[in-house]
């Protein structure tokens, strides 16, 4: 299993940038599927992007509607990193955020119980 590390969160103001990181400190991130989720205190996580494997050649990437357009993901293959670029931020997007793993073949689900495992989740707070 590949083990997982997110930094990058912080407190901003509306309108901000972040910029999320998921380091694997071990196994490589090469051959699976990473997403980001995003869980608020009694909410289920939520999937908010999602990118293949195959997306190391430029293959699919997935974000949910309240993301688009604001949000990137990105993966760094030389340094196993995946990466959350945030921009435009709104209040609405705070939230512990935790990226994540699943096998190729799971890309298409969004639900949290076919990913794993997790990372502790970094906390990012949108407030003016």
């Amino acid at each position: 299993q590949v083990q997982l590390v997110e930094s990058g969160g912080g407190l901003v103001q509306p309108g901000d940038s972040l910029r999320l990181s998921c380091v694997a400190s071990s196994g490589s991130l090469d051959f699976y599927a990473v997403g980001w989720f995003r869980q608020v205190p009694g909410k289920e996580r939520e999937q908010i992007s999602c990118l293949s494997a195959r997306s190391r050649y430029n293959g699919p990437i997935k974000y949910v509607d309240s993301v688009k357009g604001r949000f990137t993901i990105s993966r760094a293959n030389a340094k196993n990193t995946v990466y959350l670029q945030m921009d435009s931020l709104k209040p609405e997007d705070t939230a512990v955020y935790y990226c994540t793993t699943t096998p190729f073949s799971k890309f298409g689900s969004t639900a949290a119980r076919d990913f794993g495992p997790w990372g502790q989740g970094t906390q990012v707070t949108v407030s003016s």
